[in-house]
């Protein structure tokens, strides 16, 4: 005789709510299908004269989706520069990154590691056009970013030199001298129209 079908998950979890079986044509609907749904389901057909089963896996996938991606970076020469972009997606996607459209490898002060990049000291050459790349099988998505590196002429304006008046002849005096620059300038000393050159003093 035509047998009856009936469905179940083989893992013994209950059959989602929304699912709709349709028992004239064996039909098993999963509208709105997402991760918990995924798993193996049996199709079980029986009459009188015995019983069978077929079963099937449904696997979950999402294409990768960005949760934290990378903005524009403005540095001064030295400085240290660091973007870290984060996709979800199933499978779990990997990450690669590229500069002004090659891709770019780990080395020397380039530090890459899963979806962070790291240049701990920036130089004119980091300068230009990033991009972080998140794939699986399923897709791939970019995410761009500029990195403009800046010299700047030393700036004495937020630096105070102050003025000491000493107490008592042989005591130490220490002047702080902490200009804004980029690149790291070199320092030289001046007393009055003399160079100053250190000494036992």
């Amino acid at each position: 005789p035509v047998p009856t079908i009936s469905w179940r998950r083989a893992d013994g979890k209950q059959l989602p709510r929304k699912a709709r079986r349709h028992r004239s044509s064996g039909l098993l609907e999963i509208p709105n299908f997402q991760q918990e749904d995924a798993g193996l389901y049996e199709c079980v057909a029986e009459n009188v004269r015995g019983k069978n089963v077929a079963r099937g896996q449904l696997t979950f996938y999402a294409q990768p989706s960005w949760t934290q991606q990378i903005s524009d970076v403005h540095a001064a020469i030295e400085e240290r520069v660091s973007w870290e972009c984060r996709a979800s997606g199933r499978p779990k996607p990997s990450y690669r990154w590229l500069k002004d459209g090659e891709p770019l490898l780990p080395q020397g002060r380039v530090q890459l590691e899963q979806g962070s990049l790291t240049i701990p000291n920036v130089s004119l050459s980091d300068a230009g056009m990033y991009q972080c790349v998140a794939e699986n099988r399923h897709g791939v998505i970019f995410a761009s970013a500029e990195l403009s590196v800046i010299a700047i002429g030393p700036d004495f304006s937020k630096t105070l030199l102050k003025k000491l008046t000493l107490v008592k002849v042989g005591g130490e005096v220490i002047i702080e001298c902490k200009p804004k620059a980029s690149p790291r300038p070199t320092y030289s000393w001046k007393k009055g129209k003399d160079i100053l050159r250190e000494n036992e003093r």
